[in-house]
């Protein structure tokens, strides 16, 4: 099976690239499973706490949902507050499972 869209991301942690993989699923959902590595920054609460969690405007910063629509929502408010390095990662969380991605359960 294809990597499909979410291949990029797949490959870059592979390699060890550093940067920050952020769930903005709902507490729910990322205390059931998740991609390995995540850190969960809820939709609901993302604006307000990012710059607390991740200071460098210019981080590398790809956030994912379950299919795609609030993580491109949140990656657009990032960038609206500054953050220039800031990406939506295509398909979120169903993309990453149905290509038999590496997860983790809560």
């Amino acid at each position: 099976m294809g990597l499909g869209a979410v291949g990029h991301d797949a490959i870059r942690l592979d390699r060890g690239e550093r940067f920050h993989l952020v769930d903005v699923r709902e507490d729910d959902e990322f205390a059931a499973d998740r991609i390995a590595g995540a850190r969960h920054i809820g939709r609901g609460v993302l604006e307000r706490d990012v710059e607390t969690l991740i200071p460098g405007k210019d981080e590398p910063i790809v956030l994912y949902c379950g299919g795609g629509f609030r993580s491109a929502l949140a990656a657009d408010n990032l960038q609206k507050m500054g953050y220039t390095n800031v990406q939506s990662m295509d398909g979120g969380y169903r993309g990453w499972t149905e290509a038999g991605l590496k997860t983790e359960q809560g």
